[in-house]
Order: structure tokens, then sequence, then C-alpha cells
């Protein structure tokens, strides 16, 4: 789940829609009808903020200084991005034309808590639901409704889980029936810009390189890399230091074997920039051209990089695989 850079991870909570709705939307999508709050049974270890919507825990305040992960802790992150993994493969194959978000954030949050994990952004500063489902113009924080997929729509579906104490963190984009070709094009080239950062990880190098690679990487084909939000790290922390920024920037930091954080670059069809929709979450792009998104947990080694949500056997092959 993306961070907001250098202030807190949209830290709003849900106002509901007005009777007479004349916020000016950038785009087509539109907010649905939210079901209440689910719940988690008791049997399951939780996060601070699960009841009141305030992390207390905190990871180091300056950005330069970035916790190694333990042992111990490598292996509690390997246990809880294997299970995001699990829910986010889930989450896609039931992505259909017809298909609401509400219907996909309550099979994430069913196969969470029967994995005994609990959904990372249920109650995160007050976000709602158990994943977010990002439509289109939507960059991020998307909250899962009674919003039906359309054929030819692209939808983002982050998928935190929290697992014996630590988070792992993984998003894919995927489409929704027969996508147009710029909307595929889109998608594929988010990905390899994604994968392209990954492969530049590894012990020494500088965090701020991320960002560049990222940048030229989309730059033939005319699209713009969201600076708002950003990667972060990630452990018994949901979001903690680095900030990833996956634009060129100036940010502190090398990497160094046992740092765990996130890449997850937000590639617009147009401009970057974005709105934020009345309920504090939701963001789009300010012209409501599409946006695309991809995430791993990532974990440096002595050889360069581990990703802790890496696809496997059972995961559904992407549509330019098949």
């Amino acid at each position: 789940a993306a961070a907001l850079e250098r202030r807190p991870f949209c830290m709003g909570g849900g106002f509901g829609a007005a009777a007479r709705d004349t916020f000016k939307y950038s785009g087509k999508v539109r907010p649905g009808k939210q079901s209440p709050k689910r719940s988690v049974p008791k049997s399951i270890s939780k996060p601070d903020y699960w009841k009141d919507g305030q992390p207390k825990a905190r990871g180091p305040m300056l950005p330069w200084q970035i916790q190694k992960k333990s042992e111990a802790d490598i292996e509690g992150m390997r246990a809880a991005g294997r299970i995001a993994r699990e829910v986010l493969d889930l989450a896609g194959a039931a992505v259909a034309p017809g298909v609401t978000t509400e219907a996909i954030d309550a099979l994430v949050h069913e196969a969470a808590v029967s994995r005994g994990a609990y959904p990372s952004p249920l109650n995160y500063h007050g976000f709602p639901k158990s994943c977010c489902t990002s439509v289109n113009e939507v960059i991020c924080h998307g909250i899962p409704d009674s919003t039906k997929l359309r054929d030819g729509d692209i939808v983002n579906i982050d998928i935190t889980c929290y697992y014996g104490g630590y988070h792992g963190d993984c998003s894919e984009t995927f489409l929704v029936g027969e996508v147009d070709e710029a909307g595929r094009q889109l998608v594929k080239v988010t990905h390899d810009a994604w994968q392209a950062a990954i492969a530049y990880c590894a012990p020494g190098k500088e965090y701020k390189g991320i960002g560049a690679i990222i940048e030229d990487y989309i730059a033939p084909h005319g699209y713009s890399t969201v600076r708002e939000f950003c990667g972060h790290g990630v452990g018994s922390v949901f979001h903690e230091t680095p900030n990833v920024i996956h634009a060129r920037n100036n940010e502190p930091g090398t990497m160094q074997v046992g740092h765990t954080f996130t890449i997850e670059p937000m590639i617009c069809e147009g401009v970057e920039k974005h709105i934020l929709w009345r309920d504090g979450w939701t963001a789009t792009t300010k012209d409501g051209k599409r946006s695309a998104q991809f995430e791993h947990t990532l974990l440096v080694t002595p050889d360069g990089i581990e990703a802790l949500t890496a696809r496997t056997e059972n995961s559904t092959p992407f549509w330019w695989e098949k």
C-alpha cells in the first residue's frame, strides 16, 4: 500500500456520499455504496491500530535511519509475504465484468482470516475495508464498494496481510475482460518499469536510484510517474523508512543487507497529479486518465534482492505470458 511522500499515510476517514454529490470528479469512476466494516476473530493476532485506527509503533524517525531485520524478522516476513501472495492471487482470479469491488474485498477478508492473518488496511487510520481496489483513473487507496467492474476496465488490487507480527504488502493491476491496446500497454510498461527497478536493487545501491530508473523507463511512452505516493519500509510496522520515491529525487539512504521495503510505482497515461475524493482516501488522476501499479515487499540479500511476495507456480500467468 502506497505511503504519502513526507506525510502520514492518507490520514482521513470516510465522510459518506452527500444526497446530491457536487464533487468534481476527474473521470467516470464514482463512489458506490459501502457495506459495514468487517470483523476479525478474537483468535487472530492484530496490529496495534486495529481497534482505534491509530498506529502506535514507529520505525526510525530520520529518513536515512533504516532498520536491518534479524533472521527471525526475515522468516516472519517471508511467512506474511507468502500469505499476502496467496490472497492477491485469489483476488485476481475473481476479477471479471460484473463483479463488485465489495465482493473482492469480502473474498480478501475471508482468505486472510482463514490463513490466520489480519487484513492490514482494515481500520488503518480508519480505512474501512480489507484491501484497496483502484479502478481506471484511481491511482491508489480505492475503497471497495458496490461498484461493478466493467468490460475494458483495469483494476489494481492492493493486499497487505499481518501475520505473526509482520506485514506482507503486494499489488497487481488486472485486466477486466477485453481491454483496449492503450490500456494493455500501460499495464505492461508499468510492470516492466517496476521489474527494472527491482533488478537495480542490491547492497550499496542508493534508494534514490529506483526513481530514476522508473522515470527513464516510462519516458519513451509519454507516461508520468506519481511522486506524492511512495514505496516504504515495512516489517512489524506497516509504513516505515525508507521513503521509496518512484521519480527522480534526492532522498537519503543506501541499501544494506536486511533492509525490507516496497517498490510500487503508480504510472499514469497523462499527468501524475492527483485529486483526493471526499472520502479522504481515493486518489485519482487529475485529468481522469488511467493509472496502473504493481508492488512487492522486497528484502536486500548479500546477492541482491528477494521478493518476499513473489509469484508462485500457482499464480495465474500474466496475459502476456500466456
